[in-house]
């Protein structure tokens, strides 16, 4: 049986800013679909700092409403990592959209109040791991255009209402969409197997940021240059 028939655990978060190192997570979402079949829970989560007016004009989260409604991030990151190295584990893929910045955001927090990483819970690599922002940019590598999630549902017919997104939720539910979409544009996906596909998807990944890195180098740029690692950004060194 092809992975495109098997439960799929889709994830998002939003954040205060776009560093995952050092911007916490303020809403997540993990949505499990199953065939015809969804289940979603979502977190609201006082991140212990201010949200930024820049962030809030994104995804809507006020620092007051945080904090009066808010869970603790202890408890609200144990149960979100909780979920995703139990479907990990059982080789259900975890979905995501520029999934290595949310993985990676998520590590982050979880070292940060001390609880076992993703990492550490599955005692060895985050996989599998489906991202079609990945896939996208490998198998339609010279369209030309923004690949952010709401082009690419245009680019393949996905239909979402463009003031839905950025809510964690509506997110999930547009890039499980979008998977079942890039998978019937290129049906040759759905019989490969979850870990050549985790595999292929690290290298495709590499080859962009490489190349990506060298352009905005050529431009004078040097600094904040993408991480060649994939699910997990690594550390500047």
């Amino acid at each position: 049986m092809s992975w495109l028939q098997g439960p799929m655990v889709g994830f998002d978060t939003e954040t205060t800013g776009v560093n995952p190192r050092v911007d916490r997570i303020v809403t997540a979402a993990i949505i499990v679909r199953e065939g015809a079949t969804t289940s979603q829970r979502t977190w609201l989560i006082d991140p212990g700092i201010d949200i930024p007016e820049r962030a809030t004009a994104v995804h809507g989260i006020t620092t007051e409403k945080a904090r009066a409604e808010g869970a603790a991030p202890v408890v609200a990151l144990e149960e979100i990592a909780t979920t995703l190295a139990d479907a990990l584990a059982h080789g259900i893929p975890v979905v995501g959209f520029n999934v290595q910045y949310d993985i990676t955001i998520l590590e982050s927090e979880l070292d940060r109040y001390g609880l076992a990483t993703l990492r550490e819970r599955l005692g060895g690599a985050i996989r599998p791991i489906i991202d079609p922002l990945v896939l996208d940019r490998h198998l339609d590598r010279y369209r030309k255009g923004p690949r952010k999630l709401i082009d690419m549902c245009h680019t393949y017919a996905v239909p979402v209402v463009a003031d839905d997104l950025h809510a964690a939720d509506a997110d999930v539910l547009a890039t499980l969409d979008l998977v079942a979409a890039i998978s019937a544009a290129y049906p040759a996906l759905g019989d490969v197997t979850l870990d050549s596909l985790h595999d292929q998807q690290i290298e495709a990944h590499r080859m962009w940021a490489a190349h990506f890195s060298a352009w905005l180098k050529s431009k004078g740029t040097v600094n904040d240059l993408p991480s060649q690692q994939w699910p997990v950004a690594e550390p500047a060194r």
